[in-house]
């Protein structure tokens, strides 16, 4: 059950918050052993909102969006009372006083925090894994990997450990896991999500841009109306019959495996039965994974550093040294050789300002491409890796990133709208998915049609690998 449907019946009587919130708890503290999704839980208060959501319905008084619905957070947004750490050792006591103003939205429409799910370091890599809380696994596979950096929250959702969750994308960080976990996974556009209170915060306004929130879920539906609630200005009404699908045909540049290129083939054929689907690459995808790259180089990782080594003299080499050769070190080999790219590709000044010119006139060609369009595109060239693979391929020093970004960069280097879908398995069961892109705006066009696809491919099917015999 989703949390639409979920929210509906506990404001009907049909099935008590306390119940609902009890049943979560139970599945969560069996399923958690073997993927350690959850990092920590709330479950005493949790009991506690869910009687008072009950006493309340039963004077009449149920009232928000999310009404009793149990909820969970990716450790990155700060929830009152609740740890944020960034996986970082030294921050393992940190507490936030208030919560991040998107979890105070969701809390302001009912919704209970059951806990929070674990992140990469710092959010700093497409892979969960850090030092104080340990790795994360795909629940249908537990030797691959649940991508990053909304991993856990991904996971989580795909066991049905919550009825929704909150996550966030400054490259892939709810798509790679959202594909990878077999889940909703709805990013929003260009500062359409306030971002106070989430950990690590953006310094510099181009990677502000490039950060968007949105739900992990079990429909098309709980991300819209998730993204309904946190979004400062909710997507107004279109006709989204009226706008053009766009499926870029196979590039020999960017590869996918056969299983993806197969299902993505199916989705062609399924919207050209529907009306027109055009066939071609929006402007500057060969560019967007080095514009990517470089934004998020733009400080040679000095602000990711700061919050790493608690304002100490940054140390990446000596500190990926130590873990490759002893792990004997307090930080994760994915943040230190992050910091390490990060630092060696930082862009000159007069490199950034003319890449600067480069980005504003690419707005105004992307801006006239997306007019009316909804463009469909692969998340990754394959289904989950065993852990270890995503990292490798996209911080390799054979800058395989240049061939693996492209599909996830674009919508962070343009600030764009997506939605995830799973349309199918690959040959070993592992879920596939499709991302659907807009401009800022435009969101009702991709719910609209993220639910033609849910209705006729995969969807959301909950993980029972991990259930009780």
């Amino acid at each position: 059950m989703d949390a639409t449907a979920l929210a509906a019946k506990i404001k009907a009587g049909d099935i008590s918050s306390a119940d609902a919130v009890e049943a979560y708890i139970d599945h969560l503290r069996h399923v958690n052993r073997a993927l350690n999704c959850l990092v920590e839980d709330r479950f005493d208060a949790a009991r506690e909102e869910a009687r008072k959501a009950d006493a309340l319905r039963a004077e009449g008084r149920a009232e928000g969006r999310l009404f009793g619905v149990p909820v969970s957070m990716k450790e990155a947004f700060d929830v009152a009372g609740m740890k944020t750490t960034g996986g970082l050792l030294h921050r393992k006591n940190h507490r936030a006083a208030s919560d991040a103003q998107a979890v105070a939205r969701l809390k302001r429409e009912g919704a209970i925090i059951l806990g929070k799910s674990n992140t990469p370091t710092l959010c700093f890599c497409q892979e969960t894994d850090n030092k104080l809380y340990g790795r994360s696994n795909n629940p249908w596979d537990t030797a691959r990997t649940t991508g990053g950096s909304s991993g856990g929250e991904a996971a989580l959702i795909a066991i049905g450990g919550a009825a929704v969750g909150l996550g966030s994308d400054i490259g892939g960080s709810i798509r790679f896991p959202a594909h990878f976990n077999g889940v909703i996974g709805f990013r929003s556009g260009d500062r359409q999500v306030p971002q106070q209170g989430h950990f690590p915060f953006t310094e510099e306004p181009w990677q502000e841009r490039m950060l968007g929130i949105g739900a992990l879920a079990k429909s098309v539906d709980d991300a819209e109306l998730v993204n309904a609630i946190v979004a400062d200005c909710p997507p107004q009404p279109l006709d989204a019959q009226a706008f053009e699908v766009v499926v870029p045909p196979a590039h020999p540049r960017y590869p996918l495996d056969a299983s993806t290129s197969e299902l993505l083939d199916g989705v062609r054929d399924f919207l050209a039965g529907q009306g027109q689907v055009a066939q071609d690459f929006p402007p500057y995808f060969e560019k967007v994974a080095l514009w990517w790259q470089l934004v998020m180089s733009l400080d040679g990782g000095a602000g990711i550093a700061r919050l790493a080594f608690d304002g100490q003299m940054p140390r990446p080499w000596r500190e990926y040294l130590k873990e490759v050769t002893r792990h004997s070190s307090s930080y994760h080999r994915y943040l230190s050789w992050a910091l390490i790219g990060a630092s060696l590709f930082q862009p000159s000044r007069r490199k950034w300002a003319g890449l600067l010119d480069q980005l504003k006139q690419a707005d105004a060609a992307m801006a006239r491409y997306l007019d009316n369009r909804v463009l469909v595109l692969p998340v990754y060239h394959s289904a989950a890796l065993p852990h270890g693979g995503v990292y490798g391929e996209i911080f390799s020093v054979r800058r395989t990133f240049l061939r693996v970004m492209p599909y996830v960069a674009l919508v962070n280097v343009f600030g764009l709208p997506a939605l995830v879908v799973p349309v199918g398995t690959d040959e070993h069961g592992m879920p596939v998915s499709v991302q659907l892109v807009a401009s800022v705006g435009n969101e009702q066009a991709l719910f609209h049609l993220g639910r033609q696809l849910e209705r006729r491919f995969r969807g959301y099917v909950r993980c029972g690998a991990h259930d009780r015999s």
